[in-house]
């Protein structure tokens, strides 16, 4: 395409036009949506299409986040694990085991709280057949006393309807297609804290069985013993998940034992077992050391947790690893012969790397920790859907041919994925997020996703759809500051923080769809790869940038850092003394310049008051190169919410006389607020020297982020933290980047937004 043309994205063709226009600046990517058959011109950010998604298809897109404390208080502890849904989809039933209830969901366009009701225990997991929940309830007073009950919950009067008892600790609980059984893996787990956590630890676990025979109080009970079968501690099995078939053949996995068994459920006999086996896997991350290196190898037991049927003759498991294995993969196996007929090696890892969900902080345990597995027929699809617990990630795979699996996207969840819910009636997924830790701004969730033939572009013109910027093998995370490249108007930059070790400068093509990480630079200091908390960053005309660099107002300075073209450090720039000495652990956030040579001036935004500040203010503070002189303003925050505090995150520059600042709460999900663009002129300010009364500048609203970091359904990011302007003139983007903590205590999801035109 020759520079100047303009790029028509046609829906229903799926293809790009190319039109001459002379207004566009020679080499800028102009494009518009062009709605044909509606005569609706909708501007916006349309997109070059990537090869992954080139092609019109369905995809499961995400609709809503519902915090499960919304169906109680935001003060209790809750968590959200394994759910179940009624026939026609528009229920789902969770359980939450530290409050010792089950919890009610309407599915619709969002989803709705639609109450609770206790149990006599935890409860561990939940299936329906009709009107009717079965609740798998822990009700044990030790490791070495397990017990529990079976409840059955009339779900029209929302009462408990029928108790059976279960003679030890349940877990996974699964009904047959035909309503005919139930099968309750009754686990027994090990106390991890006795012997150092190994096996044996009796009693031992068992399989029981339900006849789903006349009203519920009339059900029996059947026990399938599971001893003598696993080549670990044989003699203290310990059921994890079971699912049916729909020939009433039941999968259990013995996660710690790492062994399969398959039981016919009309005569309860073993009709198969073998063990799940070790994976040599390739391409891991092994260490925990702020660097994404997926360069070492793995030989571990797969030691599975859930298990699910491909069809009737090939089985499933996640292979999360407990007692001493996890291998990070999927593995299918025939399920005639216990033959491992497909594993997926290091896929998922690397799916979570190029959607800059790695979590790095676990690379010497378990990785991305798959758990959760699912499979459902939509249509004429059959997908399954593997959750990453530690990547917080759900993986969809096509799989017709059960044998050769074939990936298709990875959904964004909430913290800690723990049960993975299809629902074929409504064409959803539902995912429950166990994690709830209300002090990170991380709440127990439900998140639900629907198929959608809408290209994925489109969405994400609307900040819609999943993954919003994704690379090819570069790791990536923790984008904590943005910054056009002069002369460049598809491509941005941005810096890692102190989450990552050595800081890289990357390169990111934001006229794709979804956006590309297209290539890293690594910072060097005296030759050597250096690691700073770099929060913000500006590209300077003719090469090179400014860092800013965080410092944690006690041994760690506040720093302006210039670095040449090649990466190289070339001088770090500390604060004026005085200044430094207020400083607090809130400092640098962004970067911005304006003017080249001698009328070249570097803006950074100080994240909250320092000492000497007055209340509610902040500090912009201006570096001039060509003299070394520091001057300071003063930035007038917004009100802080109860229990929450005001910041700046980001300053970008417009031109030289108009800056952009992102000003933001530190709340999550529910709880935030606040996060805005501001306009800031400083075409007549005049800062002032360190000391002296500061000016305090005026703020123009230009953007509430609040729709943009709603709009694809999953909870509100806390940390909006890049801000870039690309275009010239009329034609300017907004575009901005959400800092994902390198997932850690945090949903990680690395998102970039799509902010309009300016």
């Amino acid at each position: 395409m020759a520079a100047g043309d303009l790029r028509l994205f046609i829906p229903g063709s799926f293809r790009l036009a190319t039109m001459r226009h002379p207004l566009f600046e020679v080499g800028e990517p102009v494009v518009r949506l062009v709605r044909l058959g509606a005569g609706l011109v909708a501007c916006g950010l349309i997109l070059s299409v990537t090869p992954a998604v080139a092609s019109v298809g369905e995809r499961f897109e995400r609709f809503d986040t519902m915090s499960v404390f919304r169906n109680s208080s935001a003060a209790e502890h809750t968590a959200a694990e394994i759910a179940a849904a009624t026939a026609d989809g528009k229920l789902v039933v969770y359980t939450d085991s530290p409050a010792h209830r089950i919890g009610f969901t309407k599915v619709g366009k969002e989803l709705t709280p639609d109450g609770v009701l206790a149990m006599p225990g935890e409860p561990t997991s939940v299936d329906i057949v009709g009107r009717l929940a079965l609740v798998a309830v822990n009700t044990s007073k030790s490791y070495a006393e397990p017990s529990g009950v079976l409840v059955v919950v009339d779900l029209n009067k929302r009462s408990v309807v029928a108790t059976h008892d279960l003679g030890g600790q349940p877990d996974s609980i699964d009904i047959s297609a035909d309503g005919r059984y139930a099968a309750i893996a009754i686990e027994n787990e090990r106390d991890e804290k006795a012997n150092g956590g190994k096996i044996p630890q009796l009693p031992a676990g068992y399989l029981t069985v339900v006849d789903l025979i006349g009203g519920p109080a009339d059900w029996k009970t059947r026990k399938v013993e599971l001893t003598g079968i696993a080549q670990v501690a044989p003699e203290d099995p310990e059921p994890e998940y079971v699912n049916i078939n729909s020939r009433n053949q039941v999968a259990v996995t013995l996660q710690e034992n790492n062994h399969i068994a398959i039981v016919d459920l009309p005569t309860g006999r073993i009709t198969k077992h073998f063990p799940a086996g070790t994976a040599t896997v390739d391409g891991v991350d092994t260490a925990d050391d702020g660097k994404i290196s997926p360069t070492g190898t793995i030989t571990a037991a797969r030691e599975p947790d859930a298990v699910a049927w491909l069809d009737d003759h090939t089985l499933g498991t996640a292979d999360e690893g407990d007692y001493v294995g996890g291998s990070r993969t999927w593995t299918v196996f025939d399920a005639d012969s216990g033959a491992v007929v497909y594993s997926s090696g290091n896929e998922l890892q690397q799916v979570a790397i190029n959607q800059g969900q790695y979590p790095d902080g676990r690379s010497g345990k378990k990785g991305v920790e798959p758990e959760g597995l699912a499979v459902a027929t939509f249509g004429r699809e059959r997908y399954a859907f593997v959750g990453m617990e530690r990547a917080n990630l759900v993986a969809v795979y096509d799989v017709r041919n059960p044998r050769k699996p074939r990936f298709l996207q990875a959904l964004p969840t909430g913290v800690a994925p723990e049960g993975l819910l299809p629902i074929p009636a409504t064409g959803t997924l539902v995912v429950s997020a166990e994690e709830d830790a209300a002090a990170d701004s991380v709440r127990s969730s439900l998140s639900a996703y629907r198929l959608t033939n809408t290209p994925l572009p489109l969405s994400l013109a609307q900040n819609k759809g999943t993954p919003s910027i994704v690379s090819d093998g570069i790791g990536f995370g923790a984008l904590s500051g943005l910054s056009s490249i002069p002369g460049n108007f598809h491509e941005v930059v941005s810096v890692t923080d102190a989450a990552y070790n050595p800081t890289r400068v990357l390169t990111i093509d934001v006229v794709s769809a979804p956006a590309r990480v297209r290539g890293e630079l690594t910072l060097t200091k005296d030759g050597k790869p250096v690691g700073y908390d770099g929060e913000g960053i500006a590209a300077r005309k003719g090469g090179g940038y400014w860092i800013a660099v965080e410092g944690d107002g006690k041994k760690s300075p506040n720093l302006l850092v210039e670095v040449a073209a090649s990466g190289a450090v070339v001088r770090e720039i500390p604060l004026p003394e005085a200044v430094a000495q207020t400083a607090t652990s809130n400092g640098f956030e962004g970067v911005t310049v304006i003017g080249r040579g001698k009328n070249e001036q570097v803006w950074l935004a100080v994240q909250r008051e320092w000492k000497a500040d007055k209340p509610g203010q902040a500090t912009l503070a201006r570096y001039t190169p060509a003299t070394g002189e520091w001057a300071f303003a003063a930035y007038p925050l917004d009100a802080a919410p109860a229990g929450a505090w005001i910041g700046l995150s980001e300053v970008t520059a417009v031109n030289d006389r108009t800056l952009l600042v992102l000003e933001r709460d530190n709340q999550r999900g529910d709880a935030a607020k606040v996060k805005k663009v501001q306009r800031v002129d400083i075409g007549g300010l005049r800062p002032v020297a360190a000391g002296a009364e500061k000016p305090v500048v005026a703020k123009t609203l230009v953007r509430d982020l609040l729709p943009a970091l709603r709009a694809g359904g999953g909870a509100t990011h806390d940390k909006p933290e890049g801000l870039a302007v690309i275009g010239l003139g009329p034609f300017r983007r907004l575009i901005g980047v959400v800092d994902n903590d390198g997932v850690s205590k945090a949903p990680g999801e690395s998102v970039l937004l799509r902010l309009g035109w300016l």
